[in-house]
């Protein structure tokens, strides 16, 4: 049957994928608590217990998020048992669980991971499960297809853009609104060190965060993953290689994590820093006028950054009478009514354009990071889907290679070219 092979598909690829997947770029850090287990198998469709499996330890039973749940188990007449996990830990349970036939009812994962989980057999795809996927932005639904299939509803989306510090480019006599290129960005890093105060920062340390980072530029050059060390893909390494050199960023960048990255900006000090949606919050405490502008483009336009987020995925079951009820707890999660309490509680930008509007509604300074998630793009998109994290690897040891000075852009991104392409054969 099509279950118990799946289940054996996942028996085989867990081991292989665990360490591919430890490094993608997770939404919480702290630790999850114990599993509450699934329910047993045959139980019937109706009434019962349902279990669900998320990444966000950090919410308690009191949290919001933890009480909509609550609420959609009572709205489809069952009683929700959830866990929440930190990402790399729930992606290697999710695996533990498909090989041992005792998966969650739903899983909710990192979108990276979608495909590595698909590819295992371990989730149903949309066509099985009755999602209806019909309002999500295309780009954002991208993440979760695999194979010219989808496994999941996006349940929100989160992506980078460039804060900036509105005194530091006044008192440099640069006007913001001239940033619309890298030239024009350069040039305005160019004033500012001039004035002695300090360009940017970002993070481009030598894990899955430095990729995340580092892939607005690469795009927004016009290169492709599938060729590293084609012209435009050399131009983004060389882009921020010539900014160390030139002191436009600082050193620390080799290091910095996107949290490291932010408390330097949060000094005072920079211009810009490129971060993420999840760091409007404090950057209302920093105590000086800020600013959002989208990661310009090489020759202009809006940078395609990556998405962040989860998807809401139905895993596979030995008994198929459950993903009736599976659906009515997604469906409940992701329903229009629901979206705004769940991507306001997780810091995200709505996957459909309906609640995009209640956000900006509500909060205009919204509105950049909603046009940056229109223009953003899974990691895993263009079916690179399980290849992406042998790609990324070299990718990011290229960057840090480069930003070294122990190769050049050009021969750091080759090396990065030969080892993809030999780990995805």
């Amino acid at each position: 049957m099509r279950s118990a092979a799946r289940s054996r598909r996942a028996a085989g690829a867990s081991l292989a994928v665990l360490a591919a997947v430890g490094g993608l770029v997770a939404c919480s850090s702290s630790s999850g608590g114990g599993n509450g287990g699934s329910t047993s198998a045959g139980q019937a469709a109706g009434g019962g217990t349902y279990t669900i499996w998320d990444p966000y330890p950090q919410y308690d039973k009191s949290s919001e998020w933890a009480k909509l749940l609550d609420k959609c188990g009572t709205d489809a007449g069952v009683k929700v048992e959830r866990t929440g996990y930190d990402t790399s830990d729930l992606t290697n349970k999710a695996l533990l669980a498909a090989q041992q036939g005792n998966s969650p009812d739903v899983l909710i994962v990192d979108n990276p991971v979608v495909s590595t989980l698909a590819e295992a057999g371990v989730l149903t795809t949309t066509e099985e499960n009755k999602l209806d996927v019909s309002t999500i932005a295309p780009n954002l639904l991208a993440a979760g297809q695999s194979g010219g299939k989808t496994y999941g509803v996006p349940i929100g989306a989160n992506t980078l853009a460039l804060y900036y510090n509105k005194d530091v480019l006044k008192k440099a006599g640069v006007d913001v609104a001239s940033v619309k290129d890298w030239a024009s960005l350069t040039a305005a890093l160019e004033k500012v060190k001039a004035a002695g105060k300090k360009g940017i920062t970002f993070s481009a340390i030598g894990t899955e965060e430095g990729s995340f980072q580092f892939l607005p530029w690469f795009w927004g050059s016009g290169a492709n993953l599938t060729k590293l060390d084609s012209a435009e893909g050399v131009s983004a390494v060389a882009l921020w290689t010539d900014w160390l050199k030139k002191g436009h960023a600082p050193n620390s960048v080799i290091n910095n994590t996107q949290t490291t990255s932010w408390q330097e900006f949060a000094t005072g000090d920079f211009a810009f820093a490129e971060n993420g949606t999840w760091q409007l919050a404090n950057a209302k405490k920093t105590g000086f006028d800020y600013g959002i502008i989208p990661i310009p483009g090489k020759g202009g336009g809006t940078a395609p950054a990556p998405t962040g987020g989860e998807f809401v995925s139905i895993p596979v079951q030995a008994d198929t009478g459950r993903y009736t009820t599976s659906q009515k707890l997604v469906t409940c999660l992701t329903s229009t009514g629901n979206s705004l309490t769940t991507t306001t509680t997780l810091s995200y930008i709505a996957p459909t354009e309906a609640v995009q509007a209640k956000q900006v509604a509500a909060t205009p300074d919204l509105q950049v990071w909603v046009d940056a998630v229109k223009a953003a793009k899974g990691r895993t998109s263009d079916d690179l889907g399980t290849k992406y994290p042998k790609i990324s690897e070299p990718m990011w040891g290229a960057v840090q290679a480069a930003l070294s000075g122990s190769k050049s852009p050009q021969e750091a991104m080759a090396a990065a070219q030969a080892a993809a392409a030999s780990a995805i054969q």
